[in-house]
């Protein structure tokens, strides 16, 4: 599976962005996908998850109200839409995808994937 993310850019504080990530490869072994962020200086933190198969999201309470996470129709593609935004989201977001595969035993296995970041940068 490869990830490719787009969307971020300079944004007013209150204002919208939405960013895009398009999954390729063995899509099908998709499990979920999501979004993390590292904000400069900091850890890299959870933003969202949506699972494939139930559509089940997740939110980090930071985002929640303002950030909604989306798939599109063949979940191939993850959208993370951020209204409200904030100063403090300023960051670069990465897309992730969780990956499930057979190892060499013939048992699942799960593993993550890494889209490229795309920044985020909100001024006040």
């Amino acid at each position: 599976v490869q990830l490719q993310a787009s969307g971020g850019g300079l944004v007013q504080a209150g204002g919208s962005l939405r960013l895009s990530c398009a999954a390729s490869g063995n899509i099908f072994s998709i499990t979920a996908m999501g979004w993390y962020r590292r904000a400069p200086g900091k850890q890299r933190e959870l933003v969202a998850t949506v699972a494939i198969s139930s559509g089940d999201t997740v939110y980090e309470d930071f985002v929640k109200g303002r950030f909604t996470i989306s798939t599109n129709s063949a979940k191939t593609s993850v959208y993370l839409q951020m209204n409200t935004l904030k100063p403090e989201d300023t960051a670069i977001y990465y897309c992730y995808a969780e990956e499930k595969y057979s190892d060499y035993a013939g048992d699942w296995e799960f593993r993550d994937v890494w889209g490229q970041g795309t920044l985020v940068t909100v001024s006040s």
